[in-house]
């Protein structure tokens, strides 16, 4: 609705028409009149409940066992009706989707002291299985709009696509075993030894095996640190290496031979549903494994008042999942799921906290987080069995659409091996060139060398969509009965690609689209997608201030505290980004990542004031 309200030209017809439907306007591809989507009608309904159980036993001398069970069950009904004057001949959807959680575990522990030290051991075997069952059912061909979603024959036709359902039942077993062992509470060791089954993998490889180790060391505490301890009253190191695995990419099946009704044709004059491949095998799907190697320092000064802690991460992602073309024969199917890529991670986490002031009637604290991130894919090609699968080096992942877009070189945002996980690869935009009819048009670098200027060859990497640094901080103030907290977060050295502009800014689109009012000043003609809209992401979010007072009162039989709040979310933004705001999507790799393309909602801003009374 926000985004047909934003590009729906404010000078066609408003209102409903005599017969009480809507104008709407073919040209104006993707947008509907924005008033006629409040009579859609998209509701869902949402029934869970959850019970569990846990048994423990004390043993004695440090030994002791428990159980836990539990079985949650969700249910969703999905209804959407949309009219006819919305969707061509309207269409009407109803669905469910039922899943069925049951968990048991089984955990024994033992913990003892032997003099200076101090033992820990855990055994934990765990089973899990999920079930869930969807279908859904789709009618369009409307003759009337009244019955909403609630009459499905209202429906002239109910297409073989529009019906569908499915059942899964995905397991896992898992088998953890721990031992921390601690020396004068100096020095720390910790064991960690966890293997996973899932039926999600192939049969050849259903268990993965991820170990990990740790220590740490109280620096402070030795002998030699007493001399500085009114100074340095925590100082401690910490390293760390492990394995831990990943099935996000994997669904139900996906490593078995997956045959599927695809179609209806007719058989001896009666319609036959057709069954055909949509997956190959694989037996030796298994899991993306991740190797973690860390190590930090926790430092705290006058008598903790300042504390500093600093950790470094190095991470390799192998076994990445990636789906792969495959020539058919000899596989039965042309896609193929396999564990060939790899990328890696690393970063620098820094966080500081402060006492400033702690007096009776004042205090100031303070805490800033920092993280320094980078990850680069590495590789996607690789050998498979007998087979050497390759995938393109470089793939589109981030594309302009909508309004006014209607095919060409609107690719902005690219997966590539080599460089981090979201990247713009775009034309370089040299400035506005004014056409044979007077309107300005985007001129482009000739930046191969071949004397003919290409958006599709002539591109660059232009920057990343996922931020270099991360600021997370919070500061609290007291005085007396009144005090303030504020809390503030950034992001810095990525970009945003500003689609908003780039197609608010086309006079090009008029007379079908809305445009900005700054668009006739600039007097452009052109949605070529080059750098000239890819801005600087940065920016300091001052997203939570609360001003709060505790009450003063007399002793009283009945009230205990009164304090009253007032709370202001989103106070304000600072940043260059010139769209209505740089908070979008720029960490998760999907669609959207590092796009404002016309859809993003604006932020809103929010009040509120509180009132607690303890009796």
């Amino acid at each position: 609705m926000f985004y047909s309200s934003a590009s729906f030209n404010p000078t066609f017809h408003t209102g409903r028409n005599d017969d009480g439907s809507w104008s709407q306007y073919s040209d104006a591809s993707q947008i509907n009149h924005p008033e006629s989507l409040l009579d859609i009608l998209d509701h869902e309904d949402n029934a869970h409940f959850n019970t569990h159980i846990k048994a423990s036993l004390d043993l004695g001398h440090g030994l002791s066992i428990a159980a836990f069970g539990s079985y949650s069950y969700n249910v969703v009904n999905s209804s959407q009706f949309m009219p006819v004057y919305v969707w061509s001949h309207g269409q009407i959807y109803r669905g469910e989707t039922k899943v069925e959680d049951m968990l048991g575990n089984f955990l024994i522990s033992y913990e003892r002291n032997y003099g200076q030290h101090h033992i820990d051991l855990l055994g934990l075997g765990e089973v899990q299985k999920t079930s869930q069952k969807e279908f859904h059912t789709t009618a369009s061909n409307l003759s009337t709009n009244d019955y909403g979603y609630h009459n499905l024959q209202a429906g002239a036709e109910r297409l073989w696509e529009g019906t569908s359902s499915s059942y899964e039942d995905p397991r896992m077993t898992s088998l953890l075993g721990r031992i921390n062992y601690n020396y004068k509470e100096r020095y720390s060791l910790t064991i960690n030894a966890r293997a996973d089954a899932s039926s999600k993998v192939g049969k050849n490889h259903r268990w993965g095996f991820f170990p990990s180790v740790s220590g740490a060391w109280v620096v402070s505490d030795e002998p030699f640190m007493q001399p500085a301890k009114p100074y340095v009253s925590n100082l401690k190191l910490r390293l760390g290496y492990g394995l831990s695995g990943n099935l996000g990419a994997i669904d139900s099946y996906n490593s078995e031979l997956l045959v599927k009704p695809n179609g209806v044709v007719p058989v001896s004059g009666s319609p036959t549903v057709t069954l055909g491949i949509i997956r190959n095998a694989n037996p030796d799907l298994k899991w993306e494994v991740k190797s973690t190697f860390n190590m930090g320092v926790e430092l705290g000064l006058l008598n903790n008042r300042f504390v500093i802690t600093a950790d470094y991460y190095k991470s390799k992602t192998t076994d990445m999942l990636y789906m792969y073309n495959v020539t058919v024969p000899p596989y039965p199917y042309d896609k193929l799921l396999a564990n060939i890529g790899s990328m890696k991670n690393s970063g620098l986490e820094i966080g500081i906290g402060a006492s400033l002031i702690n007096k009776r009637d004042i205090d100031f604290n303070a805490n800033v987080n920092i993280a320094f991130q980078q990850n680069k894919l590495v590789s996607l090609s690789g050998q498979f069995g007998d087979d050497y699968l390759t995938a393109p080096s470089m793939s589109a992942i981030g594309t302009l659409n909508g309004a006014g877009f209607h095919g060409g070189y609107n690719d902005i945002v690219y997966q590539v091996v080599g460089q981090p996980l979201g990247v713009f690869y775009l034309p370089h935009c040299t400035g506005l060139v004014m056409g044979e009819d007077g309107m300005y048009n985007y001129e482009i670098a000739d930046l191969n060398g071949d004397g003919v200027k290409d958006v599709a060859t002539d591109r660059y990497i232009a920057g990343q969509a996922t931020p270099k640094v991360l600021i997370g901080s919070n500061f609290s103030f007291r005085y007396k009965d009144f005090d303030i907290s504020l809390q503030v977060n950034g992001a810095f050295g990525h970009k945003i690609y500003n689609g908003t502009s780039l197609t608010y800014m086309n006079l090009g689109s008029l007379p079908y689209y809305n445009v900005l009012p700054e668009a006739t000043q600039k007097n452009i003609n052109d949605q070529t997608a080059t750098d000239y809209w890819l801005e600087r992401g940065d920016y300091l979010n001052f997203d939570y201030l609360t001003i709060g007072w505790n009450v003063p009162l007399k002793k009283t039989r009945y009230v205990r505290n009164l304090r009253l709040s007032m709370s202001v979310n989103n106070l304000a933004t600072i940043t260059g980004y010139s769209g209505l705001t740089p908070m979008i999507n720029s960490n998760v790799v999907s669609n959207t990542l590092g796009l404002d393309d016309k859809r993003t909602y604006p932020v809103y801003r929010s009040y509120s004031l509180g009132l607690s009374v303890q009796f």
